[in-house]
């Protein structure tokens, strides 16, 4: 059996992808809960960041800084159900921080992996998990739950957010992975139309959640500055790294498969936990602790799930998104053959 080869190149740019997504998913989450606290009004925040993603990509194409994909009505409807599953995952995810504390997101969080490989392998015909993957993603489970089970400030309402973003972040990882590998755009465009039709559906759910009327009492509040520093600070800082997390996501998920992006997400939440720890009062007991080390070590020992040959990369891809303005740009992602633009992938 000849060894496998492995570019060098190839292998630093895939990590390069998955450090900065970790980065930013892990302080995201924090930062997204700080916001909240600063500026309670989910929906408009979500909004705020989606409009500086869009605009940031626009704004840096016209002057040249990066290519991407025009937008069409014609792939904005390919694009949509797509769009409807992530807005529906950052909704749900939005809601859960401002009625649970970080530790509670952490733990669903922590359970999507072993969904999304069981969908991977039902829905996207990937083989099964191997003995030691599965292992592995039941000691990041058990060490999560561990972890928020000595919390006790659970609610009913916080569960009942818990349940739909584990849904949603679920159907999301694997729904958004197979556009990602057939419908052809590059990185900035993906990032572009995500964040584009993401904003298009922000107003029908201030209407149906009834946060614009929070919104314009606020408005016209005495008593309330809207525009005050600290929540202006707090979502200048969620908006910038929307963009960066928008970024490194849709890089990374071209490079790995969806659960090897799931898991990432979950065990960079180690530094989540660690700055959650130093700036709220509640978070878990030192046993809370020690399970979290098991959720990291579930991490460090999971392989990367094996794939059919019918989805495996084709020879000489690389883990770069192209940046050129070539017509063809993004048909490594024509079909499944050349489905994946790298070995790896990438995380709300």
């Amino acid at each position: 059996m000849s060894a496998i080869r492995v570019d060098p190149k190839q292998y630093y740019a895939t990590s390069s992808l998955l450090i900065g997504y970790a980065l930013c998913s892990s302080l995201l989450a924090v930062i997204n809960k700080f916001a909240i606290t600063k500026f309670n009004y989910p929906g408009l925040l979500t909004a705020l960041q989606y409009l500086t993603s869009a605009l940031g990509v626009w704004v840096l194409g016209k002057l040249g800084f990066l290519h991407h994909d025009a937008f069409t009505w014609e792939t904005a409807k390919k694009f949509l159900p797509a769009a409807v599953v992530f807005y529906l995952a950052i909704f749900t995810n939005t809601n859960l921080l401002r009625h649970a504390n970080v530790d509670t997101f952490i733990v669903f969080r922590s359970c999507t992996p072993i969904l999304v490989a069981l969908a991977d392998t039902v829905f996207r015909n990937q083989k099964c998990p191997s003995k030691l993957t599965f292992l592995s993603l039941l000691v990041i489970l058990g060490g999560a739950v561990g972890y928020v089970a000595t919390d006790n400030g659970f609610t009913l309402t916080a569960y009942s957010w818990a349940f739909a973003y584990l849904v949603t972040i679920t159907t999301e990882m694997v729904y958004i992975k197979h556009m990602v590998t057939n419908l052809g755009l590059n990185t900035w465009g993906f990032v572009l139309y995500n964040n584009l039709l993401s904003l298009m559906m922000a107003p029908p759910f201030w209407i149906i959640t009834g946060e614009y009327v929070e919104v314009f009492a606020a408005l016209g509040s005495k008593t309330e500055n809207f525009f005050a520093p600290g929540a202006f600070f707090a979502v200048s800082l969620s908006c910038v790294f929307g963009v960066l997390i928008s970024f490194f996501g849709f890089a990374a998920r071209k490079a790995v498969s969806a659960t090897a992006f799931t898991v990432t997400g979950v065990v960079n939440k180690f530094l989540t936990v660690a700055i959650n720890v130093m700036i709220w009062d509640k978070h878990a007991s030192p046993f809370g602790l020690v399970c979290l080390l098991m959720t990291i070590v579930g991490g460090v020992f999971y392989q990367q799930s094996v794939t059919g040959p019918s989805i495996s990369p084709s020879k000489g891809e690389s883990v770069v998104p192209k940046q050129t303005h070539s017509e063809n740009e993004g048909d490594d992602f024509d079909d499944e053959n050349h489905g994946k633009a790298v070995s790896g992938k990438l995380v709300v």
